[in-house]
């Protein structure tokens, strides 16, 4: 029996990589789990069937709990001193460090990797902007050490056997940050917590945080374009204040709503909103397993989980070109003229493809197919 090690950045939301992680852990659940820090919170624990992670030195650090993302120059460090020596099959999670640990030749690393360090690579500028690290003595430190760190991510990529991409969008990033090729296996969505609904109300729905990259304000000002049309906005963050500020009549700012509330609209609307690039985006495929279609910005992930067209047995939304206002209100008017309209049942169809019961089928097939050939390699 091969004895399994699982390794993930830091535990201290239960967000996208670590419903990954969960999924993972039910798979193989003798498998040992490690992290940097281990902060998560009782409650979120449960995902984790109550594990906690054998953590680095950085979880004893003076207000770590806190402000953990600021030892990040020392993340490297902790993750190299992890001893996995034991182990015959390593599995990473990773969107920062943790595909850095250290293996031997007769072991198997296998890094499901979310994205590469966003902010060392190809959005370095925007994080250094959106932290205003642009001038000054900071702002040169944290260049070099985000220089320092691209050195030790290009490197490190070397001793993974296998990348696994939640995206193709990913795995063109992977081959362009780390030269390595990647096979794509879609992040677990829990679509059976979403229920169907074909009768649908006349209004259009966003959710999400309120951050600057989800360009929530791009929404509200198309919207503000299309008065006899109706938005409603579910989520809370720091553009919230920005968005009452250009928030027009037609526009329904509800801030944070319990799950139920959430899955309530999202049920009854129109058609769901997003003008985000992100690596995968799970918010739009729960739009679709509640037989809602999706109007989306057509990069990144979106490009893969919503479906255009004009089959209406297939299509599940509509894309738009450009983060700009115009772009947004040709795609709504553009949703409004189709014909036929989409289908819920389509959309709903559509979502299952990203179940959980998909990816850890997916998954486990895919671990051991590799573990079978590694093995016999090593044996031969």
């Amino acid at each position: 029996m091969a004895r399994i090690a699982v390794i993930h950045d830091w535990l201290v939301t239960y967000a996208g990589s670590e419903r990954v992680l969960a999924e993972i852990l039910t798979i193989f659940p003798e498998a040992d789990l490690f992290s940097i820090v281990d902060f998560l919170p009782d409650e979120d624990r449960t995902h984790l069937s109550g594990r906690r992670a054998i953590t680095s030195f950085i979880q004893r650090l003076p207000k770590a709990a806190k402000i953990y993302r600021n030892y990040l120059p020392l993340m490297p460090l902790a993750i190299e001193q992890f001893d996995l020596s034991s182990y015959d099959i390593v599995i990473s999670s990773s969107h920062a460090v943790a595909k850095g640990v250290l293996t031997g030749p007769d072991q198997l690393h296998i890094s499901y990797v979310h994205s590469p360090i966003r902010y060392a690579w190809d959005l370095q500028h925007q994080y250094l902007r959106e932290t205003n690290l642009l001038q000054g003595p900071k702002a040169w430190l944290a260049k070099w050490l985000l220089h320092k760190i691209r050195l030790w991510d290009y490197r490190t990529a070397a001793g993974v056997d296998y990348f696994v991409a939640n995206s193709k969008f990913i795995g063109r990033r992977i081959r362009k940050v780390y030269s390595r090729s990647a096979d794509v296996i879609y992040p677990p969505v829990d679509v059976g917590a979403f229920s169907y609904c074909a009768d649908k109300d006349d209004f259009y729905l966003s959710a999400s945080r309120l951050v600057p990259y989800k360009r929530m304000d791009l929404i509200v000002r198309a919207f503000a374009q299309m008065p006899m049309k109706s938005l409603t906005i579910i989520g809370d963050g720091p553009e919230m204040s920005k968005l009452k500020e250009i928030a027009t009549p037609n526009v329904q700012l509800l801030g944070y709503q319990p799950f139920a509330d959430l899955k309530h609209y999202m049920q009854r609307a129109r058609a769901f909103v997003f003008a985000a690039e992100e690596d995968f985006g799970i918010t739009p495929v729960e739009a679709q397993a509640c037989g809602t279609p999706v109007i989306a910005y057509g990069k990144g992930g979106s490009l893969e989980t919503v479906k255009e067209g004009e089959d209406y047995a297939t299509a599940t939304g509509v894309l738009f070109k450009d983060q700009t206002v115009e772009s947004i209100v040709d795609a709504v008017e553009r949703f409004e003229a189709m014909p036929r309209g989409i289908s819920s049942e389509a959309c709903r169809k559509h979502a299952e493809s990203f179940s959980a019961d998909r990816f850890r089928s997916e998954f486990r097939s895919y671990v051991q197919q590799r573990w079978n050939k590694f093995s016999s390699e090593i044996n031969s």
